[in-house]
């Protein structure tokens, strides 16, 4: 005589699950107890479903909730990647901290974050001094272009 667990054991599991996402926030057990629960409402409307079809149903159900977390619904693309978002950075007007020359980069440090950071490695085609206010011309990768104001 095996466990055959009812629809409620599989939600209490799902429950339990999630709150362990409490105390181990790695935003990945959510998932598991997602699936859980999901688990439980289909036993709510099909009862009578051997052990394997439950394990293998919440298996399914979890691995599917978490890719499709990762895959679809978390927006990893943040507005650093050049050609989305970088266009709200030209324009901006920040300090610079370090020094910058043609072939010696800079940083610039802004009032108010761009593109999610405060302060950028900059480059310029001329020389200018810390301390002087600049504006970003463009965004390349990792670093932006910057000209001197007047």
């Amino acid at each position: 005589m095996g466990f055959d667990p009812a629809w409620w054991h599989w939600v209490v599991l799902g429950i339990v699950l999630m709150l362990a996402e409490l105390a181990l926030p790695a935003f990945f057990i959510i998932w598991f107890g997602l699936g859980g629960i999901l688990v439980g409402l289909v036993m709510v409307f099909a009862p009578g479903l051997s052990l394997t079809t439950q394990i293998l149903l919440w298996t399914a159900a979890s691995v599917a909730l978490t890719v499709l977390w990762f895959r679809v619904f978390r927006s990893d693309h943040h507005t650093t990647r050049v050609g989305q978002a970088s266009g709200a950075a030209i324009g901006e007007v920040g300090l610079l901290t370090h020094p910058v020359a043609p072939f010696q980069p800079g940083q610039v440090r802004f009032q108010k974050p761009v593109l999610g950071a405060e302060q950028w490695e900059c480059r310029a085609e001329e020389a200018i001094a810390a301390g002087e206010r600049v504006q970003v011309v463009s965004v390349q990768g990792n670093y932006v272009q910057i000209v001197k104001l007047h």
